[in-house]
């Protein structure tokens, strides 16, 4: 799904091993996943869509770009209740939780996998291990029930 930020702008869903590049949309103000050849259309991915960066993910901080520590990721939807936030996430591997709004532009990644269930990738972060998930500071900080927040460099 794209998020209510993205609903000027021309989207469409995205696909099994297709490549996104992660941009800003300028009409919309706000960034999200696009096709290289089409940086125009917002290629929308389901909740529970897994993705693979081409690189360690990049997050903008207010002076110098931060890392993630990780390439593999699942795409969530997080504060759904409010009609008014973001909702667009990501949650890696290594269990942060980043808004696709605070990641850094120019990045390149490959969807690997469609969700088979994605109902049950909506809301907050629910535990998949022994640790719990643990949110990224950002410009946009999200607040995740048993999330701990978390460093990265």
């Amino acid at each position: 799904m794209c998020d209510y930020s993205l609903h000027a702008v021309a989207s469409r869903a995205a696909e099994a091993t297709q490549t996104l590049i992660l941009i800003e949309f300028k009409r919309a103000f706000t960034r999200g996943f696009a096709s290289p050849d089409d940086p125009t259309v917002a290629v929308c991915l389901l909740p529970g869509t897994e993705i693979e960066f081409e690189r360690e993910v990049r997050v903008r901080g207010f002076i110098f770009q931060r890392k993630v520590h990780d390439r593999m990721a699942r795409f969530r939807q997080v504060h759904v209740e409010d009609p008014h936030r973001h909702h667009d996430a990501l949650e890696f591997s290594n269990g942060m939780l980043v808004m696709v709004n605070d990641l850094a532009c120019g990045q390149s990644a490959r969807v690997l996998q469609l969700p088979a269930h994605p109902s049950k990738y909506h809301g907050p972060a629910q535990a998949t291990s022994a640790k719990p998930a643990k949110a990224v500071a950002g410009p946009h900080q999200i607040s995740v029930p048993g999330a701990a927040l978390a460093g990265y460099s």
